[in-house]
């Protein structure tokens, strides 16, 4: 079954100056539980996309449906996690997790603080409640908007680019951290990325889009075993998904 339908999806950005076709005809669905890696060069469409699914962006032309319903305003239960943290810095880690409890008004606030506490310890933050967001690295800053947007216990998670200021060592610990949440809560992922590698390692499917105006070129199937390891980079199937990934763009000459 699936939780969200994009269907003809077409964006187009007009000012005085310019006219920009961003997306032409797209068509996505994401399963329920399903996590769902978005590739394609800079430039392409793919935060656009992403927000469009959430309601933030109205498409040009096309609908969008999650759960079976017409999104004509921004869905309520999804989480957002950026490329930046976007912490306030004079709340507390739990402070800034309870934002959401705080924003919706909906959430028991005992229960908010229970599952807070849940989650920190699933990324293991437990005991750094009560530090601030300056006290601690850009990894685990980036685990604590993880747990923000998971408090609610949405249906569907957007991630847009979320490691991408990360160096390689925490990059690789945050993707073992967000499959083991993944596999924890089945919530359905759209996740924004360039690297290749980071898409083959945490997804059901990976979609390759082409240069602007975006569209979905390939749709790609990754049926490696859960859960996944590090060392499974470098076995023969994750190089030959890396592979056949690397070769679609090169047809897109994105990689020359």
């Amino acid at each position: 079954m699936n939780l969200v339908d994009l269907k003809g999806i077409s964006k187009r950005y007009r000012s005085k100056t310019s006219d920009v076709l961003a997306l032409e005809d797209v068509d996505l669905a994401v399963g329920d539980g399903e996590f769902v890696s978005i590739l394609g060069p800079s430039g392409c469409g793919k935060s656009t996309l992403l927000m469009i699914a959430g309601g933030l962006v109205a498409a040009s032309s096309g609908g969008v449906e999650i759960a079976g319903r017409k999104v004509t305003k921004p869905y309520t239960d999804v989480g957002i996690v950026f490329q930046r943290d976007l912490l306030f810095d004079w709340r507390t880690v739990l402070g800034n997790v309870l934002l959401q409890a705080d924003i919706r008004r909906n959430m028991s606030r005992e229960t908010a603080v229970e599952r807070a506490g849940a989650l920190l310890a699933k990324t293991g933050l437990a005991g750094f409640e009560n530090h601030y967001p300056w006290e601690l690295s850009g990894g685990m800053r980036q685990r604590v908007s993880i747990c923000r947007a998971l408090l609610h216990d949405a249906k569907l998670l957007l991630m847009d680019e979320p490691f991408g200021a990360l160096d390689s060592l925490t990059r690789d610990q945050m993707a073992i951290d967000l499959q083991r949440l993944w596999m924890s809560y089945r919530r359905s992922v759209m996740f924004v990325t360039h690297n290749i590698a980071e898409a083959v390692f945490l997804s059901d499917r990976v979609v390759v889009m082409s240069p602007r105006p975006g569209r979905i070129v390939a749709d790609i199937r990754i049926d490696l075993p859960r859960p996944r390891e590090i060392d499974i980079y470098d076995s023969p199937r994750f190089a030959a998904f890396q592979q056949e990934i690397r070769r679609t763009m090169e047809k897109l000459e994105v990689l020359r």
